[in-house]
């Protein structure tokens, strides 16, 4: 008898808790794409964890890259003289934050003179190349630094090695051959990364483009604007005015879609001015191009 007491009052107890936790407003809510990320990332995990273990040396990942930045460089050949001092000041600006790096490579910073392509990306070794049309969205050159901060961190921190890996498990290629190489193309490197990783190179690029010396501001100003051109143009579909033209939206339309919400980067990039006190005082560097065309003479440095 006792013991059915007992059973009864744990019983009432438990019964009394469910109701009083039902009734309780709750906050958090559960989406299909909650659901999803979380299923991905642990994917990700689990499949970057062979990565961890079997990781290629530096000489192998340069090499590698060597070859896939001819390939592409083969592609889209930079021959008039502005091109040529645009992806000099692209060079100027890389090196300089590329100093920042943990690893020590040999970094290379090509443009893509694609006015169309708004967009950038970074292949394993160091090579990081820039689309005009995204250059063309720069209003300072430390939106710039924080752009190309962004790819370096992506080799910085082996994302892009890991990728060539996942893509040689995947089809079943030997790293070895040229030709296995060859069958990667240059779109596989435009569709991002997990968005723990994109998340990581914001962070990162973000500390290492302050430590040389730019503003964090340059960081914040390019993601607040993106955050406002999502939000009218991607988000609500409206007609594309003067500040933009279709094409360029439509370019923008795929940058948002290889990262994480603009709104989300912003908000990040905003704790951590705030956590590593940046500062945020220091002035922007206007982004400026300077080149002439004479005769037997090329493109003047970019100053």
């Amino acid at each position: 008898m006792k013991r059915i007491l007992i059973l009864a009052v744990l019983v009432l107890a438990a019964l009394t808790a469910i109701y009083f936790v039902q009734r309780r407003p709750r906050n958090d809510a559960v989406s299909p794409a909650a659901l999803v990320d979380g299923s991905a990332d642990w994917e990700r995990d689990l499949t970057r964890a062979p990565m961890n273990l079997t990781r290629l040396s530096d000489e192998e990942e340069v090499r590698i890259g060597n070859r896939l930045a001819g390939q592409y460089e083969a592609m889209e050949p930079n021959t008039d003289p502005e091109s040529q001092a645009l992806e000099r000041y692209v060079e100027l600006v890389g090196f300089r934050v590329a100093a920042q790096a943990k690893r020590r490579l040999p970094w290379s910073f090509h443009v893509i003179d694609d006015a169309d392509l708004i967009n950038a990306f970074a292949l394993p070794g160091g090579h990081v190349f820039v689309g005009r049309g995204l250059l063309d969205q720069m209003t300072s050159e430390d939106e710039l630094a924080f752009v190309l901060g962004h790819e370096i961190e992506h080799v910085d921190h082996y994302h892009a090695v890991e990728r060539v890996q996942m893509e040689a498990q995947l089809h079943h290629f030997d790293l070895d051959a040229i030709s296995a190489l060859a069958q990667i193309p240059m779109s596989i490197w435009q569709e991002g990364y997990t968005k723990d990783e994109e998340l990581e190179a914001d962070r990162e690029s973000l500390r290492a483009v302050v430590a040389a010396g730019y503003s964090p501001q340059g960081a914040m100003k390019l993601l607040e604007r993106w955050t406002r051109l999502h939000g009218e143009y991607v988000i609500h579909a409206e007609t594309p005015v003067d500040e933009l033209s279709e094409l360029a939206i439509s370019g923008l339309n795929g940058y948002f879609r290889s990262h994480p919400l603009p709104s989300e980067r912003l908000a990040q990039v905003r704790k951590v001015i705030a956590e590593d006190r940046l500062p945020m005082n220091r002035p922007l560097t206007p982004f400026h191009l300077e080149y002439e065309v004479t005769s037997g003479a090329g493109p003047k440095d970019p100053s």
